[in-house]
């Protein structure tokens, strides 16, 4: 196994051990990010937020949806890409410092563990015409603002979703195998 190879399945933690590596790195004053996703094809939207939340504080915690998690979020047919290979393939960024499945319908238990500093979810995530968190969509933002943290939220990349990636994937012509 290669050295790279090694250094992004480091990232990769199961979440009591990342739970002690947060508390360690907050006590020494470090400010710990926290988001959560599908992420499931990754894409110029994904790559660009993650950027702007890892900008946000000192390192990156990235909460990943598990499969059963994706298909009740978004349906049949989803994840298109496994857990772990999701979660490889975004440790493989050098923005995320931490990687951890959960499988709970929302990342509120894992954010209440980790307590992280700083809360960042997209902007399609706020109340209509405000900047706010919209908490009946988001309700790990209660979690946040009940032990003090901070809730952000990055403006949404138009036109760069996995849905519409999909979309546009099935609108290729077929090619014929002749």
């Amino acid at each position: 196994m290669s050295n790279l190879l090694r250094e992004t399945q480091r990232k990769i933690l199961e979440r009591d051990v990342l739970a002690r590596e947060v508390q360690r790195r907050q006590q020494a004053g470090e400010r710990g990010v926290f988001t959560n996703g599908c992420f499931d094809l990754l894409h110029l939207g994904h790559v660009r937020y993650l950027q702007e939340a890892r900008a946000e504080g000192d390192f990156l915690i990235l909460g990943l949806n598990n499969d059963a998690g994706v298909r009740a979020l978004k349906g049949a047919g989803r994840p298109l890409v496994p857990e772990q290979e999701r979660a490889e393939i975004l440790a493989a960024l050098n923005c995320i410092d931490y990687i951890t499945i959960f499988a709970e319908p929302t990342a509120g238990p894992l954010v209440q563990l980790l307590q992280p500093t700083i809360y960042v979810k997209g902007g399609d995530y706020a109340n209509a015409g405000s900047d706010q968190p919209d908490t009946s969509r988001l309700p790990e933002a209660k979690v946040v603002q009940e032990y003090g943290g901070s809730v952000r939220l990055i403006p949404y990349l138009p036109h760069h979703s996995t849905t519409e990636l999909i979309a546009a994937i099935k609108q290729l012509p077929e090619r014929s195998s002749k």
